[in-house]
């Protein structure tokens, strides 16, 4: 199987929680998103405000990483709310404005409504697309063998 290429969307503020624990949840925790994806694909976050409980717009892409857990798995964050989760590693990127980038972008088809591409909060993207974004946040492409070290030990133990 080839490796594929994946924007979630969430607050800048949740995207850094999961860089700093080595997990990515998306669609408010819900599984299927994440079961899409398989070890050894790229994971690109956009988020479009800086707080999920806020207005104050970010519209940056914030992460970058490689899957490296092989399950999804749930994770109580608190009474009544279990999201699942995915382990991923992390890249040191830059947080990146999208503006600059939208005219290079090939998932964006309408440049006047390009906030349109996110409305699902999960896309898969071709991998020249994946190399704008990737260049601009970390000044190189990453390769598919790259070795990345994680930075966190993973709760569900893998």
């Amino acid at each position: 199987m080839s490796q594929r290429y994946w924007i979630g969307v969430a607050s800048r503020e949740h995207v850094k929680r999961g860089v700093a624990g080595g997990f990515s949840q998306l669609g408010h925790g819900k599984s299927l998103p994440l079961k899409r994806m398989v070890v050894g694909d790229w994971l690109i976050y956009y988020s479009p405000r800086e707080r999920f409980d806020e207005t104050a717009a970010c519209q940056k892409f914030t992460a970058i990483g490689k899957v490296v857990g092989e399950n999804v798995y749930p994770f109580e964050m608190s009474p009544g709310f279990v999201p699942y989760r995915r382990d991923v590693c992390f890249l040191d990127a830059d947080d990146v404005p999208i503006r600059p980038l939208i005219d290079q972008l090939s998932f964006i088809h309408d440049r006047s409504r390009w906030g349109y591409a996110f409305r699902f909060g999960h896309l898969e993207i071709m991998k020249s697309d994946f190399e704008v974004i990737a260049t601009s946040m970390l000044g190189y492409i990453p390769t598919m063998d790259e070795k990345i070290q994680p930075t966190v030990q993973f709760l569900n133990g893998s």
